[in-house]
């Protein structure tokens, strides 16, 4: 049965306040199942009714005790479900209705999860943490013994959900986390099949690459040929250098769809639909393209359709279908997801195609933070690839970045003629959560992030819903741990040493806790702080202005190595229209893709990226966190490949070039930026800088003061001048 949604429930409604510290959280009662769509008892098992199972394993304990809080858990199980096909909700689900059904009519999943919980829920605050995993892997497990800073998380009374959402990750490992998907048939039980296209990117010279191929996405399961002869139609394998180079046909005698080695068994190997061979072996100086006719196409959008449901369970449900106790029932009154990177994308495809309404018409987060996530994800189309990514020289023209779009619902394209922005369908159901969305420079540089800031055309800034914030991590590459034990060199891959001392990870807990306040208590957020058209932060890749940085080394392995002069190229991701066949649904990166590679249709986007100060090399505008206000170096957002011919952007890497110590050193050299003398005076200087930054930080709610301590602490043990 559908409930309407409350108006009570709109996107810009206020919320009452409510108490989720420890002591309070005995309060959150069994009457709040109604509430958040479950109600008391079991689901009602009457017919047309999908049901949901749950198995639960032993419980573990979890390391440490949190305050008034104490100890955790951490209990793994699997939850399996079904899925009304004319239920109206799931209509979007590319596939759906021609997905096997069990003799309730229903189409069948079932996913993987992990909860970390208090061991004694009436203890638990009262806030669900949902964590996407990216690949199947848990990225953002709170670990207070190695991160002290994640304790406030536990001391909060936080409970953590870890469910599977991505139907095509293999069981590789006990901790990965997987979700079953059916397999879409035509009518008469046959097998579905259709153009696929991957990359096959070799970083060194092998005989043979298995599928699906794809920096990101290899070791996925793959869509296997709907035959192993390669000489029909729509089968081809091609190479180039780079992405803009032309296609050079590699002959269908010299590849074939099998396994070889080099000794026991050279090409043409021993066919099977796992991977290719090739004669002659693949060569680590060319980025190959294989298309082939695809068979058996998993209906991956049910993943998003499972998260739903599977989230709704916990948060709501007293028990399953069977009358086993959901684990967390009557402690849960607000759940607020996260999703990283390819997870963050995926988060945020979910509240565009309408999946954070639940089946009573509630929501399902409260709130959703997608971070360092600039696009979406490839989860429901035919011969679906959610774990694909792009960059300048590989996915290029990947699913997942066909469809550039603002947040707000009356966003419109102007390069395409599409209208509606990623909370278009919240908006008009009143289930759209209090939102953010956080960008490193990694997204400007190679992950096309900037038109979520601007109209298509790049001419000016665009306004944010109000239930929005965006927030730019400056100066900061796509992750890592930040500082400068964490810079590497390797001159034969990287023009300058890899990693930024920059990092947002104490910025991310500080705005994660503003999140909840702003979805528990109502209180406001820190505003979006991002770069902009309107006062020159945001600009045209050509209009950058970096100082000169010159005349230094690095200790790379023990050997001191020169970092060459820096030399910007100018090079970034560009996006241009692309046409994939009238069969795909481009507004909602959905349904069938006829033409592959896809058609570039001649129309491109605008990609603006983030100016940097002249004197410093760091980026002007966003959250400036510590290291970028007390620098000791300049963290630049992206790095240039080191082999020669290849034009390319190390993926999802920054740079570091280091002050110079002294004024004299860096005049000698020709560097432009002042050096740490110029700058700090002493050490004690250089900690004076960082404390007043750490304090500056905290005041604006964008840095916790326990990590705040930690910093100033670290500055004062360092020893970087006299």
């Amino acid at each position: 049965m559908h409930f309407p949604s409350s108006p009570s429930r709109r996107v810009h409604s206020r919320r009452a306040p409510a108490r989720t510290t420890a002591a309070a959280a005995a309060l959150v009662s069994a009457a709040l199942l109604s509430a958040c769509g479950g109600g008391g008892g079991s689901p009602s098992l009457a017919d047309g009714t999908p049901k949901l199972r749950l198995t639960l394993g032993a419980a573990e304990d979890f390391p440490g005790s949190f305050g008034s809080v104490g100890a955790y858990e951490k209990v793994s199980g699997t939850l399996q479900g079904e899925l009304d096909p004319k239920d109206p909700r799931n209509a979007v689900i590319q596939d759906l209705e021609l997905a096997p059904r069990n003799a309730r009519g229903m189409v069948e999943w079932s996913a993987d999860f992990v909860l970390l919980k208090p061991k004694d829920m009436s203890k638990a605050g009262g806030v669900l943490r949902y964590d996407a995993p990216n690949r199947g892997n848990i990225l953002t497990l709170p670990n207070p013994s190695a991160v002290p800073g994640d304790a406030v998380y536990f001391e909060r009374g936080y409970t953590f959900l870890y469910s599977a959402w991505q139907g095509d990750v293999p069981k590789s490992s006990p901790a990965r986390l997987t979700a079953t998907v059916p397999v879409a048939r035509n009518p008469d039980g046959s097998s579905i099949t259709g153009p696929y296209r991957t990359e096959l990117v070799p970083t060194t010279a092998v005989p043979a690459m298995a599928l699906p191929g794809g920096v990101f996405n290899g070791t996925m399961i793959p869509y296997a040929p709907a035959s192993l002869d390669n000489t029909q139609p729509g089968y081809s394998l091609t190479r180039r250098r780079n992405e803009t180079d032309p296609r050079e046909p590699v002959p269908a005698a010299d590849w074939k769809f099998a396994a070889c080695d080099t000794a026991a068994n050279p090409f043409p190997g021993t066919p099977g639909p796992a991977s290719v061979c090739l004669r002659g072996g693949f060569d680590p100086q060319y980025l190959y393209e294989l298309v082939y006719v695809a068979k058996d196409p998993k209906v991956m959008g049910v993943g998003l359709a499972a998260l739903r449901d599977t989230v709704g369970f916990f948060r709501g449900r007293a028990a399953d279908a069977e009358g086993r106790a959901n684990p967390l029932a009557g402690r849960i009154a607000h759940v607020i997801g996260q999703g990283t990177s390819q997870s963050g994308n995926a988060m945020k495809t979910f509240l565009h195609l309408g999946f954070n309404q639940r089946l009573d018409g509630g929501m399902v987060f409260d709130g959703l933070y997608a971070h360092v996530a600039a696009r979406q994800t490839n989860v429901n189309t035919r011969f679906a690839v959610p774990g694909g990514g792009g960059g300048l020289r590989t996915d290029h023209t990947a699913f997942g970045q066909t469809a550039p779009r603002g947040l707000a619902a009356d966003y419109v394209d102007s390069v395409s003629g599409r209208e509606g922005g990623v909370m278009r369908r919240c908006s008009a159901t009143g289930t759209c959560p209090r939102f953010f969305l956080g960008l490193s420079g990694t997204e400007f540089w190679q992950l096309q992030g900037s038109p979520v800031l601007t109209d298509a055309e790049g001419r000016r800034d665009i306004a944010q819903p109000a239930n929005a914030r965006i927030y730019y991590y400056a100066s900061t590459q796509h992750g890592g741990a930040g500082g400068v034990e964490s810079i590497s060199y390797a001159p034969s891959r990287t023009v300058y040493p890899a990693g930024t001392v920059v990092h947002f990870n104490d910025t991310f807990r500080a705005l994660f806790l503003a999140l909840e306040d702003w979805v528990v208590r109502g209180t406001e957020p820190p505003p979006s702080q991002v770069p902009r058209i309107a006062d020159g932060t945001l600009v045209r890749p050509a209009q950058v202005a970096f100082p000169a940085m010159r005349g230094l080394t690095w200790n790379a392995g023990g050997v001191p190595a020169q970092i060459p002069d820096f030399r910007y190229l100018g090079r970034y991701n560009d996006f241009t229209l692309l046409d994939f066949g009238p069969q795909y649904r481009a507004q909602d990166e959905s349904g069938i893709a006829t033409v592959q590679p896809p058609r570039v249709v001649g129309r491109d986007y605008a990609i603006l990226v983030p100016q940097v100060d002249p004197a410093t090399g760091l980026a002007k505008a966003g959250i400036q966190s510590v290291e970028a206000r007390a620098p000791l170096g300049t963290s630049i957002e992206f790095n240039d490949v080191a082999t020669p011919g290849i034009v390319d952007l190390v993926n999802l890497t920054g740079s570091y070039i280091p002050f110079h110590t002294t004024r004299a050193a860096r005049i000698a050299a020709g560097d432009g930026r002042p050096s740490l003398e110029e700058r700090y005076g002493s050490q004690a200087g250089y900690v004076a800088a960082v404390s007043r930054a750490a304090d500056d930080l905290v005041a604006q709610r964008l840095l916790l003061r326990r990590d705040a301590d930690a910093i100033v602490a670290k500055a004062r043990a360092a020893n970087i001048l006299p």
